[in-house]
């Protein structure tokens, strides 16, 4: 905890370079990013396992609070990548280094040239869907809503201390010194840069479909056509909307699905990966330390576990018909 005050304190009176910027921002927007995958990884699953529940999911996503936040995302997302890729190329090429300040400049005029034409699409949807005058969630629900992924994430930090703790009484503490980096180390230092370069088109591509050409409010829109599909969404429900997209075959081959089973495999390992180097980073007790590498590999499970669970499954006709009564129930269709 003193290290992570310190580098906060130190942050905030750095008047240096613009490199400490961009290794804050790039901590800052990592970190953002892999709190939205959980939440949606584990949201969209319900579509498969409990479509009830993934209804009014979506109804709290198109409430103001997340829209706002759903900018805040994208923005995250573009910056990270962009900023991934400057860190990746500087360190395969040591000697370029001389120009990290001005390619770190070239990464934010770049976030901003690709952030305004996104955001003014994104607003097209935003203004279209208020202008409706919806039925919009309470500020107190949409936030009561999220409690239980707060008590989750809660427990699973106590999970990885008493784990943490209970290797370290049987074991022996041997972690009181940093070692030279392993083979491990080394791998993933090389999968963080080439898995940030291998999800750029699938981020980009997720995020042109899911957010600019059709946003959270379009996939309850009824008789919609399905964005990258030919199906038409009839029921109005999300759940229809995952099911009809999972289920687009070209040659017999699920496009869709395979495209979010790469996309869930790359960005959950570099996500949380990411999340281990952080939280090494600022703990200084070996116990806590190995808590939250243990804590890492815990949510790496369980992410890939359950979206993985849910992508083999898919959606079916059931799910949609329990979506549809579920909405009537809520009096929301």
């Amino acid at each position: 905890m003193t290290s992570l005050v310190y580098t906060v304190t130190e942050t905030l009176r750095y008047r240096g370079a613009i490199g400490q910027w961009s290794w804050v921002l790039h901590r800052i927007t990592g970190l953002g990013v892999l709190f939205f995958l959980v939440l949606h990884v584990i949201d969209t699953s319900w579509a498969v396992f409990y479509p009830g529940l993934y209804e009014e999911a979506i109804k709290i996503y198109q409430t103001p609070l997340f829209t706002a936040g759903e900018f805040a995302l994208v923005a995250a997302v573009v910056y990270h990548a962009l900023n991934g890729i400057r860190i990746a190329v500087f360190d395969y090429r040591p000697a370029w280094w001389r120009y990290q300040r001005q390619a770190a400049i070239y990464v934010l005029l770049g976030t901003v040239l690709i952030l305004i034409p996104v955001f003014i699409g994104m607003f097209g949807h935003v203004l279209a869907h208020y202008g409706s005058n919806p039925d919009v969630l309470p500020l107190g629900t949409v936030l009561a809503a999220q409690l239980p992924f707060a008590v989750g994430i809660v427990a699973a930090i106590i999970a990885a201390l008493i784990l943490s703790a209970l290797y370290g009484a049987l074991a022996g503490d041997r972690t009181g010194t940093r070692k030279p980096p392993s083979a491990m180390e080394k791998f993933w230092w090389s999968y963080m840069r080439i898995s940030g370069v291998l999800i750029l088109p699938l981020v980009f591509g997720h995020l042109a479909m899911m957010h600019v050409l059709q946003g959270v409010f379009d996939i309850t829109a009824q008789d919609s056509v399905i964005v990258a599909t030919s199906a038409i969404n009839e029921s109005g429900t999300a759940t229809e909307f995952v099911f009809e997209r999972w289920s687009y075959a070209i040659a017999g081959v699920y496009v869709w699905r395979l495209f979010d089973i790469a996309l869930l495999a790359l960005v959950t390992l570099h996500g949380f990966n990411g999340l281990r180097y952080v939280l090494t980073d600022y703990a200084g007790n070996s116990t806590v330390r190995r808590a939250m590498v243990i804590l890492c590999a815990l949510g790496t499970v369980v992410l890939l576990a359950v979206g993985g669970a849910a992508l083999l499954a898919g959606v079916d006709e059931t799910a949609i018909q329990m979506a549809e009564q579920a909405l009537q129930t809520i009096g929301q269709h």
